[in-house]
């Protein structure tokens, strides 16, 4: 696969909540830096991730890729809904970082984390 068809594939199994299809997509020693989780393996973030997630719907709005680069941009809108019934919607920018396989290296996770914020610490209580 080339990087846009990893870059869609992830979103895709990111969606259903398909946690061994989307690990697929990233190396063995992958890191995810989250504004909301912190920095973690990616197999511990988006089991996280998971087990705090309802459902999803994404809507891509764009991949950006400088072709001399090993990173590319997804820019899409993320509906989340939490397992306690509460929702919230934003905007993110995911800054994917390829190895030399297109394998997902590193995964850097940008979005305004006012509302998400509030609604996971409801989720812990």
């Amino acid at each position: 696969m080339n990087r846009k068809q990893v870059a869609s594939s992830y979103l895709n199994h990111l969606e259903k909540g398909d946690i061994e299809n989307l690990l697929s997509l990233f190396t063995a020693n992958a890191l995810v830096d989250s504004p909301l989780y912190g920095m973690l393996p990616a197999s511990e973030f988006y089991i996280k991730l998971n087990n705090d997630t309802e459902n999803s719907e994404l809507h891509l709005n764009g991949i950006f890729q400088d072709a001399n680069s090993n990173q590319l941009a997804l820019y899409f809108t993320y509906k989340w809904s939490l397992k306690n019934d509460m929702f919230v919607e934003f905007d993110v920018v995911d800054i994917i970082e390829f190895d030399a396989k297109n394998k997902i290296s590193k995964l850097k996770i940008i979005y305004d984390t006012v509302v998400a914020r509030k609604l996971k610490a409801k989720l812990m209580e």
